[in-house]
């Protein structure tokens, strides 16, 4: 339960207190004071609803204690075990296929923003798309494709499921919006419209920055540090 409290004080940085604060104030002493093994439970358990009471939809973070489960953004991490490394050559994203800005654009249902720091794309690709040829996901590539940043409908189910071990995952922040850092390489699988692991999709990915901005989840792939991978991200234009 260590790592738990651990996890949970660093999530209880996040919380947008409500009138009266009194509840937050006293889960948060709980949390910064010495513990009883009694309390760890219930402080766990209150802790993980507060997260998700005092958090707006769009930010909302949640924290599983029994999975191991991390869900932001519509993104899943797995922090419950080591993660265990894709083998084979995987797939693209569903229907994935290349496409000019201007023809991406019109076929996703979200501004597709452009970091300014790093320029027009190399590539554009788009990928899923429903029965109205509306697609899920866009990318723009980089470096030869060695740098990546997909864009979707962070309002929507999952689209991303990642497995991260070890120190590297940390909270980090993109202007005053919060954001997730995982430092080194991990698995990533793509999570189709049914809810299923899509595991043919499975790839090590290199260190990812993950963030939230007007309901448009992000995620930043690449040989990055976290102070780049931030910069990038808040250049967005």
């Amino acid at each position: 339960m260590d790592d738990l409290e651990r996890e949970l004080r660093d999530l209880s940085a996040w919380l947008e207190t409500p009138d009266p604060p009194e509840v937050v104030t006293r889960v948060r002493a709980r949390l910064a004071a010495p513990k009883r093994r009694r309390w760890r439970y219930l402080v766990a358990v209150v802790s993980t609803a507060l997260v998700v009471a005092a958090l707006p939809p769009g930010r909302a973070a949640l924290a599983d204690a029994v999975a191991g489960l991390l869900r932001f953004a519509g993104i899943t991490i797995s922090t419950s075990s080591p993660p265990a490394l894709p083998t084979g050559s995987p797939s693209p994203l569903p229907a994935q296929r290349p496409a000019g800005f201007d023809e991406a654009q019109r076929a996703v249902r979200f501004p597709i923003r452009v970091p300014a720091k790093l320029g027009p794309p190399e590539q554009v690709l788009v990928a899923d798309p429903d029965s109205t040829g509306s697609h899920r996901v866009a990318t723009l590539l980089y470096r030869g494709g060695a740098l990546r940043l997909d864009a979707f409908d962070g309002r929507l189910d999952p689209v991303f499921f990642k497995q991260a071990g070890g120190p590297g995952t940390q909270w980090v922040q993109v202007g005053e919006e919060p954001a997730i850092w995982i430092g080194g390489p991990h698995p990533v699988s793509y999570v189709d419209r049914d809810g299923a692991v899509r595991v043919e999709s499975a790839r090590l990915a290199a260190a990812t920055l993950v963030w939230q901005d007007a309901g448009v989840t992000y995620r930043l792939e690449g040989q990055l540090t976290v102070a780049e991978a931030v910069g990038i991200a808040a250049s967005l234009t």
